[in-house]
């Protein structure tokens, strides 16, 4: 089993963070999947966006793997969403392959109390055959967690996305 911490620290109170992962999941455009030979982005894909306050939402998630996993550098996860806890928390369980892994996650949020959120992600990862976890759990999950520049980016990008959608005048009918 494999585990990876990390928390990131961004310019926004809980409310503005938690709109970045959770604006409308159910309405939210989907972004298409990835064409065979292009470069693998991370996706989320909606399956159910859960009740009102997003507990039970389903997810299918692609991602950058190692191309020697002959997967064609494409991950796949299919996450399923509980314990949310409106601003505050939520937790995920997940299975992916090419390693054939499940994964348990929690991000959590906290109120530095100056208009700062420290954001603290959690998980662990386990590929389901032995053979294949020791041969290579370790090597894929520090490929897939590696990027948390990326993640705070794109955390930071969401952020500035919803305030200026929130800036702009709402449309007279």
């Amino acid at each position: 089993m494999q585990r990876h911490e990390y928390s990131i620290v961004v310019s926004a109170p809980p409310a503005e963070v938690w709109e970045v992962f959770w604006y409308r999941a159910a309405d939210r455009p989907q972004p298409p999947p990835p064409r065979p030979g292009e470069k693998v982005q991370t996706q989320i894909h909606i399956l159910h966006p859960g009740d009102e306050i997003g507990e039970g939402l389903v997810r299918h998630c692609t991602f950058p793997v190692p191309k020697w996993l002959l997967s064609g550098g494409v991950g796949k996860s299919w996450e399923w969403l509980t314990q949310v806890k409106p601003f505050e928390s939520w937790v995920y369980d997940a299975i992916g392959k090419p390693l054939w892994s499940k994964a348990h996650g929690e991000t959590r949020l906290e109120d530095l109390g100056d208009g700062t959120t420290r954001i603290h992600f959690s998980e662990t990862y386990t590929a389901m055959n032995p053979v294949m976890a020791r041969l290579f759990e370790r090597r894929v999950h520090q490929s897939i967690s590696r990027d948390n520049d990326a993640i705070l980016a794109a955390i930071e990008g969401g952020i500035r996305w919803h305030r200026k959608r929130r800036a702009r005048p709402k449309e007279q009918f």
